[in-house]
């Protein structure tokens, strides 16, 4: 059986990692280490998995997780996961990465945006870890850069239309809605209750540090450099991400052209769902599952089309996905531990 470990187990992705390996029948959640709550029980920091998670928070260090785990799950700040990841490498283990440190081919790109790179030999190594776009570089990888949430968004609806080349390229805005827990478990004045609660606000406008990470994606899989403008927002649920992309056609693409391209496309991807013309996708249909919906309509007015996802940010955008790539690169189905049932309402 699989031994896996959790880095950074009492954040929120590290929180419901543990959820879900506790539940995956290939794996063993063999360590989970938390620095602010090392030697605490799991479930007095999350009192719901009390008789379901049986184990203490450790203190992290390289021995300690490399004793007892195969693979490891980074759950941590950006920052921190490149001064651990080629120490783990060198000993063996798989790494999946949940934070932005190995998720660009461009350290420079990464620098701009978030601090000096210490670890920039292994970035040509890493895989981006976008499950349904990318299975076969994950397959023979032993270093994922685990996707942001809105890039997850963003990037399935988007990838099968710029593979078809009916998209105008030089008209992509995409507007994100994201839950508080997006945000992380850290206490910050724009999380709070008072300050949160009632309030559906942008930030970050057209510098959102996950712009990059998309244009960079969306450059590569065009052969060509690809800017996109993206605002996100917070509105006021615990969790659960929509985005909305608005982009040009090409004259000639129709409704059953876009149709026939994301459905073809994901005819096999047990995780995408392509919405019925009628029902756009909505974040309560995929509440506590790795889903990714995708529903669409055409403005015939202006040619523009009009792109919709939804996804649990904490799942597909975070964790689920994570063990997802852990799945493939294992040689597991990829729906294993993550068949969760949605919750009618």
């Amino acid at each position: 059986m699989i031994r896996a470990g959790v880095v950074g187990a009492t954040g929120y992705a590290g929180a419901e990692l543990v959820r879900i390996l506790t539940g995956h029948p290939g794996v063993k959640l063999a360590i989970v280490t938390s620095r602010q709550y090392a030697g605490d029980a799991f479930d007095k920091v999350f009192p719901s998995m009390a008789g379901v998670v049986n184990l203490k928070c450790r203190e992290f260090t390289i021995d300690g997780v490399c004793d007892i785990a195969d693979v490891v799950f980074l759950a941590l700040p950006h920052k921190l996961p490149m001064a651990y990841v080629p120490e783990l490498l060198e000993r063996g283990k798989r790494v999946i990465d949940l934070s932005a440190d190995f998720r660009f081919k461009d350290g420079s790109t990464y620098e701009a945006y978030y601090q000096p790179h210490t670890a920039k030999d292994f970035l040509d190594e890493a895989v981006y870890g976008l499950c349904e776009i990318y299975p076969d570089q994950i397959k023979n990888s032993r270093l994922i850069g685990n996707p942001g949430c809105y890039p997850t968004s963003v990037l399935l609806p988007l990838i099968p239309l710029l593979r078809s080349g009916i998209l105008d390229l030089h008209s992509i805005i995409a507007d994100s809605k994201s839950a508080v827990s997006g945000a992380g478990r850290s206490l910050s004045l724009k999380t709070h209750f008072c300050e949160g609660n009632e309030s559906f606000k942008a930030y970050n406008v057209a510098q959102h540090r996950h712009n990059p990470e998309m244009e960079e994606i969306l450059s590569s899989e065009a052969g060509k450099q690809v800017r996109i403008t993206f605002v996100p927002h917070i509105v006021p649920m615990t969790r659960g991400m929509e985005t909305t992309i608005y982009t040009n056609l090409h004259k000639d693409a129709s409704h059953e052209d876009v149709k026939e391209c994301l459905s073809s496309f994901y005819a096999g991807s047990p995780f995408v769902r392509i919405r019925p013309d009628h029902r756009p996708p909505d974040t309560l249909h995929v509440r506590g599952t790795n889903f990714c919906d995708i529903g669409f309509h055409i403005d015939e007015r202006h040619h523009r089309l009009i792109l919709m996802s939804a996804i649990d940010n904490l799942i597909k955008g975070a964790a689920g996905q994570a063990v997802q790539n852990m799945n493939i690169m294992l040689g597991l189905d990829e729906t294993t531990g993550l068949s969760h049932i949605p919750f009618p309402l």
